[in-house]
């Protein structure tokens, strides 16, 4: 049913019966049915994205039909609807608006709001965004399963030498730790998952987030409000204030809030946060950039980590081929690999998909890292201001691991695949 007709079809059939519209109760009546007709819809078009394990819904109006997109394991998938649906376009939106607490009635401007929703077992927090469209207003759902298992580190899919270097600096009493890459790549389910490795009775731990994606019981966690004036940096200047040990910082935006991570790193707090860079190096750089002096980025830095997600195929369905690694050398060579890694017959597999994986191949996703933990060569070439090329190649001569590497590790041992790879790694030096 869900493949031929759409899913919700079902909702729409009472909402969709022609009628003539005589002011009579009938006609109140017909406008009832229609309306619990789009509250079952846009309630089940919900429930199936729970189901599918879905991070965003978007309700795109175009210019014959409203198209709905589910994003599953970072891709984007048109949901198949009704044929009816445009008809109850404005009346879904609205829902939407309704069920954000947005007004209704401002249909120029963008707007930002929450649903509090619970699917069976699940209970979501979901972010509403609208924008406006030539056709009519866009809707975004990011939903955010407060319910869902917390990820460990073992569960990121970091390899116990990464958990290992991890661990070591979790230890420490002060300085920095960054967890840099793009928007979707797992950051905070990384900080979330330090945060429950550290996380005791014997540490005051306060969080600046935005939006709070996971609830760590124990933890003190506030939720960033700019439209009143709650900001990144005004919420770090407070919690300086009240005897934190560890600070998570959700993402350094500007230099305020850069400056007053960097100066709390250095006065006896540990310290977590994100960036946006495409390698580890490049955070050390950005915040340079963002006008912190060289020597308190050197001196506060104690580890940079930066990951991908890719696809993780389904162990139900993949199938090993062997491939003779010198056919991989062009692509070796994009993921900086050494020559002496294209040798021999390597067992690569593939998706294939079947019903547990909805035939894709794949199921869920697993992390590619990249960590780098400074030492005094690296110190020196920061307090140069030497460029993030540089800087990389000083880290990968001391044994840093790159995200090609590391998803090479991956490929091999049959957890992804080379296009996915290649998908999400930006590279920046052949």
């Amino acid at each position: 049913i869900l493949q031929h007709f759409g899913v919700g079809s079902g909702s729409l059939e009472d909402g969709d019966e022609d009628y003539v519209a005589p002011e009579t109760a009938q006609h109140a009546e017909a406008e009832v049915d229609e309306e619990a007709a789009v509250v079952r819809f846009v309630t089940d078009v919900i429930s199936q994205a729970v189901n599918d394990e879905a991070t965003d819904i978007h309700f795109e109006p175009q210019e014959t039909q409203l198209t709905i997109r589910y994003r599953v394991d970072g891709l984007l998938v048109q949901v198949p609807v009704p044929d009816n649906l445009r008809r109850f376009q404005d009346a879904i939106i609205s829902r939407l608006k309704i069920m954000a607490k947005l007004n209704i009635s401002e249909k120029r401007l963008p707007q930002d709001g929450r649903i509090n929703f619970r699917a069976g077992a699940n209970v979501l927090d979901i972010r509403v965004a609208t924008a406006p469209t030539i056709y009519a207003e866009s809707v975004s759902l990011r939903l955010l399963n407060q319910k869902k298992e917390a990820y460990t580190m073992d569960r990121l899919g970091m390899s116990p030498d990464e958990q290992a270097q991890i661990n070591h600096v979790l230890d420490y009493p002060h300085g920095i730790i960054l967890v840099t890459g793009p928007t979707g790549s797992g950051k905070s389910t990384s900080l979330n998952a330090f945060l429950r490795k550290i996380n005791s009775t014997d540490l005051r731990i306060i969080t600046v987030e935005d939006p709070i994606e996971y609830e760590v019981p124990g933890v003190n966690q506030i939720q960033i409000r700019s439209e009143i004036g709650l900001t990144f940096a005004n919420a770090l200047r407070s919690i300086l204030r009240q005897d934190p040990d560890v600070i998570m910082v959700g993402e350094i935006r500007d230099r305020d809030t850069a400056d007053i991570a960097i100066r709390a790193s250095l006065t006896g707090h540990l310290v977590f946060s994100t960036l946006h860079t495409n390698d580890a190096p490049g955070a050390i750089t950005r915040l340079i950039d963002m006008g912190i002096e060289p020597f308190l980025v050197a001196s506060a830095i104690e580890l940079v980590i930066a990951q991908r997600l890719v696809r993780r195929l389904c162990h139900d369905c993949s199938r090993p081929e062997p491939v003779a690694a010198i056919k991989l050398k062009d692509t070796m060579a994009i993921l900086g690999l050494p020559e002496s890694d294209a040798d021999g017959v390597i067992h690569l597999h593939s998706p294939v998909g079947c019903d547990r994986c909805r035939g894709t191949g794949y199921r869920g996703r697993i992390g590619l890292f990249e960590i780098l933990k400074p030492n005094d060569e690296l110190h020196d070439l920061v307090l140069k201001r030497e460029s993030t090329r540089t800087l990389a190649e000083c880290a990968r001569s001391h044994g840093m691991r790159t995200l090609g590497q590391s998803g090479w590790e991956k490929v091999k041992a049959g957890h992804t695949t080379l296009d996915e790879v290649l998908r999400v790694i930006t590279v920046v030096d052949k």
